[in-house]
């Protein structure tokens, strides 16, 4: 049995992350109520689908004050903070850059000014046609300039929506959506404001999830119905793909931009949403439980105990362990206070690797052979120091099951996947990787066993990551940009108007407090 050897050597960053999802979105229509703190909870609900900037835009009627910054929901807003974005409409974004420099700038709600008044807006997803949009902005009388996209990039996408729907001076905001949005091509989940009203529009193929929701004295929408449950919103239904929706004080009214294909991300049922959503009706944690039977129906093995990689793969491990009578056990404690830091590791610490995070249960484990379910392996990284951890800890034999099939394609609809290069499964096989992580066996759940566990049918998903069929047309020049440009290399996304630098942080400096927009 490996016994530790003192050195801080694990291959493993504990800044690399898993896939991140792009953004969550909020939006509360609600007057006399506290807007800005429903928002605040709501996006604390989408905390997992962005973890680098938040933002908030709150009118009163007359303007619009937007607040963004870096960080966590819960570093940026404090209670005068909330106090200070006093109106009846608000949105709330958190994001997670895809390839674009993680910076203030690129934060979101993005604003621009209108003819009557303002508009604020967020996106979730990524669009695949912003050549073509940029040129048509360029086309439109009076836009403003948005920087050049060199790549995939969420927030500019956003700022390029948002710049044309400020073009259209002649007319209200929702006939401006009306103009804009079927032209629009990717994945986009999109909740804006004017100074009155709140909108909610979601792509034809409907690949990221947006929901409604009812309050007593007003609306909400949301990426996922767990910030409907945390703000105490009454589930009402999905906003539909290719469906425009506006609320005020009017009341709710509804139409379509585009005829629906829906396709929704298989990925959010393996781990982008939280268990306690729901997505098409369907329980995510539900999913997942039966995701873990299916996957101990192929791949059964002699084992003592199955152990999930907490906390992503604990419902796939409750269902392999009802599926295979293996006994349920914790055998890892999740450090539930890592997450997303602003103080850099020094290389030694950097070396603990996958320790900041997990610590082995050494008397549950000890001598057993283990099932270790994960939801989805990307490099391999992670989970080759994973089975190093427990063998030092003292597992006899390590059998992994992941419940996802291998991923081979990188997203091009909000997904941050590794590019293919870096992808473990486009250049090994099954039995490669499970020589390359270390264990005794592998196995993957199929595609058709993953289908058949979210009880979706097959024609109404995106598989692209799995089978690397996109239901949205790829331009060639970005197929190659997501591959071949590192973020690093990225510019950041330029502020418009003469405060642009004065507005724009240097390293170490913290954005002030709040940016008011007349």
């Amino acid at each position: 049995m490996p016994r530790p050897d003192g050195r801080l050597n694990h291959d493993i960053d504990p800044e690399e992350r898993g896939p991140q999802d792009a953004c969550g979105v909020f939006g509360v229509w609600a007057p006399g109520e506290e807007v800005a703190k429903l928002t605040f909870f709501g996006l604390y609900a989408l905390q997992h689908r962005g973890q680098e900037s938040a933002g908030i835009a709150v009118s009163n009627g007359s303007q619009i004050m937007v607040f963004k910054d870096m960080g966590l929901v819960s570093q940026i807003f404090d209670e005068s903070t909330l106090a200070s974005l006093q109106g009846d409409v608000a949105i709330g974004h958190t994001r997670y850059s895809t390839t674009g420099a993680s910076v203030w700038n690129n934060a979101q709600p993005t604003f621009r000014p209108t003819a009557t008044g303002g508009l604020a807006l967020g996106h979730n997803g990524n669009l695949t046609n912003t050549d073509e949009l940029e040129a048509w902005l360029e086309s439109r009388p009076n836009a403003q300039p948005v920087s050049h996209k060199v790549t995939m990039d969420s927030s500019n996408d956003t700022s390029l929506v948002t710049a044309l729907l400020a073009t259209y001076d002649d007319l209200t905001v929702e006939e401006a959506a009306m103009e804009v949005l079927p032209r629009l091509r990717g994945a986009f989940c999109l909740v804006f404001m004017d100074n009155d009203t709140i909108y909610a529009a979601r792509d034809p193929q409907g690949i990221r999830p947006l929901v409604l929701g009812r309050l007593e004295k007003g609306w909400v929408v949301a990426s996922e119905t767990a910030a409907l449950d945390i703000v105490g919103a009454a589930f009402v239904r999905e906003i539909e793909p290719g469906e425009l929706v506006a609320i005020d004080v009017d009341g709710l009214r509804s139409q379509r931009f585009a005829e629906p294909e829906p396709k929704g991300c298989l990925f959010e049922y393996v781990y982008l949403a939280r268990p306690d959503t729901t997505i098409s009706g369907r329980r995510v944690h539900s999913a997942r439980v039966r995701i873990g039977r299916q996957l101990a129906r192929e791949h059964p093995v002699e084992a003592d105990l199955v152990i999930p990689v907490p906390e992503s793969g604990t419902p796939g491990a409750i269902g392999y362990a009802e599926e295979s009578g293996i006994p349920y056990g914790q055998g890892l404690v999740k450090n539930s206070y890592v997450g997303r830091t602003f103080i850099q590791p020094s290389q030694t610490i950097r070396q603990l690797g996958i320790r900041l995070k997990l610590n082995p249960l050494r008397d549950v484990i000890e001598g057993k052979r283990l099932v270790v379910v994960d939801d989805s392996i990307v490099r391999g990284n992670t989970q080759r120091a994973l089975v190093r951890m427990l063998r030092e800890a003292g597992a006899a034999e390590v059998h992994v099951r992941i419940s996802s099939p291998p991923v081979r394609w990188p997203c091009f609809y909000g997904i941050d996947f590794a590019t293919r290069a870096q992808l473990i499964a486009n250049g090994l096989g099954v039995e490669e990787i499970c020589t390359s992580i270390g264990a005794d066996s592998l196995g993957y759940i199929s595609l058709d066993g993953l289908v058949e566990a979210t009880t979706v049918p097959k024609d109404d998903l995106c598989r692209a990551c799995f089978d690397g069929v996109y239901p949205v047309e790829i331009p060639m020049r970005e197929r190659t940009g997501r591959h071949a440009i590192d973020a690093s290399t990225q510019p950041a996304l330029e502020l418009d108007g003469p405060d642009a630098e004065e507005a724009r942080p240097t390293a170490g400096t913290r954005r002030p407090q709040a940016v008011e927009i007349r």
